[in-house]
């Protein structure tokens, strides 16, 4: 499929108009930042990694009763998707305390919670993307009622079923964030990447960090920790 003209850059991505006014080109880069674009790098060959493991990983979704935006991979980096209007929420499932959870309720990182948690902030980095409710979404007319349970009840979807995915691969699944999309028709489907850069592994028997808290943490071995998880769900 041809690859017109840029109609979106952000932090991971470039997004390209085709000629299907429903369907775009995502290009995956290898640009790194963290804490809302505070601190900047590069991940060599991570923008390879994240659209292999993330269409791998959409396409078993689509399987299981989760709609998304994934269509076709190109190569390496590049992916069709189905045209979407980002809904303005970050839908943020927890399973273990781990990063600003911890140090915003006190809690030691690694705890495993009681039950999976599900958090919302508002999509903006200007304001350094608020935490918000459902209640706040709806008086911002961000999305309806009835998009807000939809997009509720798939994220524990997805969350149940990467739990279980990962668990086989020696992978815990600590925390991650989503985004959901609405196509055309108003249809609520997933959309955006489950990656390294937007979830955090740890290795089930080492705890040893295999995402992008390397990167924001200075631990080193960023590289490597994104080919372990490609190599490990993939192969």
């Amino acid at each position: 499929m041809d690859k017109l003209d840029q109609i979106y850059e952000g932090k991971a991505k470039r997004v390209f108009a085709t000629p299907d006014p429903n369907l775009c080109i995502v290009d995956y880069k290898d640009d790194a930042t963290a804490f809302n674009g505070e601190k900047k790098g590069t991940i060599i060959g991570k923008g390879a990694v994240n659209n292999r493991l993330s269409n791998h990983l959409m396409a078993l979704l689509e399987k299981e009763g989760v709609p998304t935006h994934f269509v076709e991979e190109i190569n390496d980096r590049e992916t069709v998707v189905k045209k979407v209007t980002i809904v303005p929420l970050e839908v943020i499932i927890r399973n273990i305390a781990a990063g600003s959870f911890s140090k915003r309720y006190g809690v030691e990182e690694g705890k495993l919670l009681k039950m999976p948690t599900i958090e919302f902030s508002l999509k903006d980095d200007d304001l350094g993307d608020p935490l918000i409710n459902e209640f706040h979404a709806l008086a911002l007319e961000l999305a309806t009622k009835e998009e807000i349970e939809t997009i509720v009840d798939l994220a524990f979807k997805v969350n149940t079923f990467l739990i279980n995915y990962f668990i086989k691969r020696d992978i815990i699944l600590v925390d991650f964030k989503l985004e959901f999309g609405r196509t055309s028709d108003g249809k609520i489907v997933l959309a955006d990447e489950i990656s390294p850069d937007t979830c955090r592994f740890w290795d089930k028997n080492t705890l040893e960090k295999l995402d992008k808290d390397r990167f924001r943490r200075d631990l080193g071995n960023v590289e490597n920790a994104y080919a372990e998880m490609l190599k490990r769900v993939i192969g």
